[in-house]
C-alpha cells in the first residue's frame, strides 16, 4: 500500500488544489476558520502536527512551527503538505503553534496542546453521559415485516452517543461539537414502542460542555424524527440550532416550548397528534431563541401513505444559500408520496418561511413520492445559488420544482463532480424493482447511463478509487460491478466494495472506504481491498455503520472520523497521520461539502462531498 501511495505522490511533490466554485465568495457568508491545528500522538511516540491551508492563501505559503513557544523547523515550511512530525517530542504537555513566517497571516493564530499521556492516534474528549430511564413497557407486541417475531420491551433505556456535528458557536474560528444522544430504546417509525427522549449536547474539543436540550417526551426518538442543523443563519458569527420541537422540550436554560405537561403519545407508544414546532436555539448557550408552527402540520395521515405515522412522521432538513449572503435552513416532511420542504430564514430575531414547495400543489404534484432518505444540496446550475436533489427530483434555489425522473425512493445518494469542467452529476439508487441505480446530470435529470434491476437497490457508492480510470467510480448493490462515467464495466462482480462512506485518509488523491469502524483501500493495482486502519471505538445506527460524524474538521484537507467508545463515556477524534505531498484548500470551504458536513446526520447517513473533483484525473485547478 506503501507502493500505490508513492506511485502517486511521484507524478506531483507539491500539489496547491483549491475548488473552482460557481458560487461568488466574495458575496456570501461563510465561516471565518483559524488554522485548525492538532497534534496528534503516533504509534513511535513522534507527534504529528497539522494545520489548515485556507482558500485565501498564498501558493507555497510559508508556515512556521512552535511548541511551548520555541519554534522547531529550521526553514520556513512551504513545500508539501500542511504538516510537521516533531521528532523529538518532549515527556510532558506541549503546546504547538502555527504561524505564517514572518507573521504575515491575516488569520487568528491558532494553538493545540497536547497532554504527555495522549492516547495514540485520536483526540479524546469526555462525555456527560445522561442518565437513562423508564417508559411504559410494551410487551408481546408483534413488530411489523418480521414474520410474526415477538419482542419484550421492559420500558427501561439508557444513553448512546449517536450523530454529531461540528460548527463554531462563539465565532473564534473554532469547531464545537453539537451531538445528538438517542436512547437506546429509540425506533424506525415501522416499530411501535415508547422511547425516551432525544437530548443534544454541545462540547468543546477539550471536553467542556456548553450546553443540554432535551426535546421531550413528544418527539419520539429514531433515526428519521430528529434531523437537525447548526450553522450561522444570521450572519453574526456564531453558530445557532434549528430543530424540530414539540410541546415539553426544554432549552438549556430550563424554559419550556408550549405546555410542559402535555402527553400525546398513544398506546403504541407513537406520537400522531399535537402541536409541531420548529425552533432555534443559541449556539453557545442553548437558549431558546424563538418557536414557529412546524409546516406542514399532520393533517390527515392516510394522505402521506399509511394510518399510524410510518410516513408522516419522515423527515428531512439540510441549508443551502437560496438567495442573498446568509443561508436557509430547510425542513422537509415526508418522501414516499406527498412531500413538502420549506425553507427557513433567521434575521437574529425572528424565524420566516422562505417559501413552500408541496407535492400537493397541481404544479407538482407529479414530484410526489421521490424522496430518499436523504438529500444533496449544491448549485447545480450555475446561477450561484443552491438547489435541492431530494431524491430522484430537484427543487430550484426559489422553491420550484426543477426536474423530476419519476424513479422513485431510494435509501441513498451521492454528488460528483466530472474532472473535466467540474459540471456535477447525480449517482442515486431505487429500491421500486425496476430502475435499479442511475448516474444523471444534475442541473437537467438528463440520465447518462441506468442500470435497471428488478431487485431492491438499497444502497450505493462513488468515489474515485482508482487512477487508471478517468473521473469518478460508482457501484451499488446491484450495479453488476464498478462503473466509470460512462457507464462502462470497470470490475465485474467478483469484488465486493463497501457501500457506505467515502473518506480521504491516506495521503494520496484517492477516496479511501469507511466502514464498521474500518479504513480500507481499494488497490488497483492488485484488484483487492486492503484495510488500512482499524478504530477502536463503535460506530452508529445499526447496520447502516456510521461514525458520529466524518469530514474535515481539524488539521490538513484529509478527513478525521469521530466515534463514540463502546460505553458512551468519550467521544475519539481519530486524525490521519500518514504523510501527505499535497497541498488543498479546507474541504470546509467549499460550500457543497460544508453544506453537507451540516446535514450528514440527516435519515440514513451519507458522506461529505465536494462541489469539485478531487483526484489524480485533473490539474488545471491547481495553485
Amino acid at each position: 500500500m506503501k507502493r500505490i501511495l508513492l506511485s502517486i505522490a511521484s507524478i506531483v511533490l507539491c500539489l496547491s488544489i483549491t475548488a473552482q466554485p460557481q458560487y461568488d465568495y466574495s458575496t456570501l457568508h461563510t465561516e471565518q476558520l483559524d488554522r485548525g491545528v492538532v497534534a496528534v500522538r503516533q504509534s513511535d511516540g513522534k507527534v504529528f502536527v497539522s494545520w489548515r491551508i485556507l482558500r485565501d492563501d498564498p501558493k507555497n505559503a510559508p508556515f512556521d512551527i512552535y511548541r511551548n513557544g520555541v519554534k522547531l523547523n529550521d526553514a520556513p515550511l512551504s513545500d508539501g503538505g500542511s504538516f510537521f512530525i516533531d521528532e523529538n517530542p518532549l515527556a510532558e504537555d506541549a503546546t504547538y503553534e502555527v504561524r505564517r513566517h514572518n507573521g504575515l497571516d491575516a488569520i487568528p493564530h491558532s494553538s493545540f496542546l497536547i497532554s504527555h499521556s495522549a492516547p495514540v492516534g485520536y483526540i479524546p474528549i469526555k462525555l456527560n453521559k445522561p442518565e437513562g430511564g423508564k417508559v411504559p413497557a410494551m410487551q408481546s407486541q408483534q413488530r411489523p415485516g418480521q414474520n410474526g417475531w415477538r419482542w419484550r420491551d421492559t420500558g427501561e433505556y439508557s444513553y448512546t452517543a449517536n450523530d454529531a456535528t461540528v460548527a463554531d458557536v462563539d465565532g473564534d474560528g473554532q469547531y464545537e461539537i453539537i451531538l445528538k444522544w438517542d436512547p437506546t430504546n429509540a425506533h424506525d417509525n415501522s416499530h411501535d414502542g415508547y422511547t425516551g427522549p432525544t437530548l443534544f449536547d454541545c462540547y468543546r474539543l477539550n471536553g467542556e460542555q456548553l450546553w443540554r436540550i432535551d426535546l421531550g417526551r413528544n418527539i419520539r426518538s429514531g433515526a428519521h424524527y430528529t434531523p437537525f442543523i447548526v450553522y450561522d443563519f444570521d450572519g453574526d458569527g456564531r453558530a445557532e440550532l434549528m430543530v424540530k420541537t414539540a410541546d415539553g422540550t426544554r432549552d438549556a436554560l430550563g424554559s419550556v416550548v408550549g405546555d410542559s405537561v402535555a402527553d400525546y403519545r398513544n398506546k403504541a407508544g407513537r406520537i400522531l397528534s399535537g402541536p409541531e414546532y420548529i425552533s432555534v436555539f443559541d449556539g453557545l448557550t442553548g437558549r431558546l431563541l424563538d418557536t414557529k408552527p412546524y409546516i406542514p402540520e399532520r393533517g390527515e395521515l392516510k394522505a402521506w401513505g399509511d394510518e399510524r405515522g410510518n410516513r408522516s412522521e419522515r423527515y428531512l432538513a439540510g441549508l443551502g444559500y437560496f438567495g442573498g449572503s446568509i443561508p436557509s435552513a430547510i425542513f422537509c416532511r415526508g418522501y414516499y408520496t406527498r412531500s413538502v420542504i420549506v425553507a427557513w430564514d433567521w434575521d437574529g430575531t425572528s424565524l420566516k418561511a422562505r417559501w413552500v414547495f408541496d407535492t400537493n400543489n397541481p404544479e407538482w404534484r407529479s414530484y410526489a413520492g421521490q424522496g430518499n432518505h436523504n438529500l444533496r444540496i449544491a448549485d447545480v446550475d450555475g446561477d450561484g445559488y443552491d438547489e435541492i436533489t431530494y431524491g430522484s427530483m430537484a427543487i430550484d434555489h426559489d422553491g420550484t420544482g426543477l426536474y423530476n425522473t419519476g424513479m422513485g425512493h431510494g435509501d441513498a445518494i451521492h454528488l460528483i463532480a466530472d474532472p473535466k469542467d467540474d459540471r456535477l452529476y447525480i449517482w442515486d439508487c431505487h429500491e421500486n424493482k425496476r430502475d435499479g441505480s442511475d448516474l444523471r446530470d444534475a442541473a437537467t435529470g438528463k440520465v447518462v447511463f441506468q442500470i435497471k434491476s428488478k431487485d431492491d437497490v438499497g444502497r450505493c457508492m462513488a468515489a474515485d478509487i482508482d487512477p487508471t480510470n478517468p473521473g469518478m467510480e460508482m457501484w451499488s448493490a446491484d450495479s453488476h460491478g464498478i462503473r466509470n462515467m460512462k457507464g462502462e464495466q470497470t470490475l465485474g462482480v467478483g469484488l465486493r466494495l463497501s457501500m457506505n462512506f467515502g473518506i480521504w485518509w491516506d495521503g494520496d488523491l484517492l477516496r479511501e472506504l469507511l466502514d464498521h469502524e474500518t479504513v480500507s483501500k481499494y488497490d488497483w493495482e492488485n484488484r483487492q481491498i486492503v484495510n488500512l486502519q482499524r478504530f477502536d471505538g463503535q460506530f452508529n445506527n445499526g447496520t447502516k455503520s456510521n461514525p458520529c460524524l466524518a469530514a474535515d474538521i481539524l488539521g490538513d484537507w484529509r478527513e478525521e472520523v469521530l466515534i463514540r467508545n463502546r460505553e458512551s463515556t468519550e467521544l475519539r477524534l481519530y486524525v490521519s497521520t500518514i504523510p501527505t505531498p499535497y497541498r488543498i484548500a479546507c474541504l470546509m470551504q467549499d460550500i457543497p461539502y460544508r453544506l453537507s458536513v451540516a446535514y450528514q446526520n440527516v435519515g440514513y447517513n451519507q458522506p461529505s462531498e465536494t462541489g469539485y473533483y478531487i483526484g489524480p484525473d485533473k490539474t488545471d485547478y491547481l495553485k
